[in-house]
C-alpha cells in the first residue's frame, strides 16, 4: 500500500526557511493528490497546502505568500517550501496522499517536527 516518508523538519529561527520532503511509494503516484497538513500542540490538524481544482492550490490563509507546495513526478516526491517562518508555524507537519479514483481514501506520513524559535 501507499507509504509516505517525510524528512526535512528541524529547528529554525524566525524568518528562516525550511523545505520538507515527502517520498511516495507503494502505488501510482499520479493517482493521488498530495498535500501537507500540520498539527500544533493542543490544536486540531489543519490544512497547510493541497490541490483544489485544476492547477489551483489551496493554502491556509496563515501561510499564503510564505509556503509553496510542489511535486516532482519523476521522483514521486512532494515538497513544502517554507519561507519567512514564524513561531506560530511550529507544529508536526504531515504529508497526505488522497486517492483520486475508486473509493476515497487518505494516507498519512509519520509526521516531521518543525520548530520555529530563537
Amino acid at each position: 500500500q501507499v507509504q509516505l516518508v517525510e524528512s526535512g523538519g528541524g529547528l529554525v529561527q524566525p524568518g528562516g526557511s525550511l523545505r520538507l520532503s515527502c517520498a511516495f511509494s507503494g502505488s501510482i503516484f499520479s493517482m493521488y493528490a498530495m498535500g501537507w497538513y500540520r498539527q500544533a500542540p493542543g490544536k486540531q490538524r489543519e490544512l497547510v497546502a493541497a490541490p483544489s481544482s485544476g492547477a489551483i492550490t489551496n493554502y491556509a490563509d496563515s501561510v499564503k505568500g510564505r509556503f509553496t507546495i510542489s511535486r516532482d513526478n519523476a521522483e514521486k516526491t512532494v515538497y513544502l517550501q517554507m519561507n519567512s517562518l514564524k513561531p506560530e508555524d511550529t507544529a508536526v507537519y504531515y504529508c497526505n496522499a488522497k486517492k483520486q479514483y475508486g473509493p476515497p481514501r487518505d494516507y498519512w506520513g509519520q509526521g516531521t517536527q518543525v520548530t520555529v524559535s530563537s
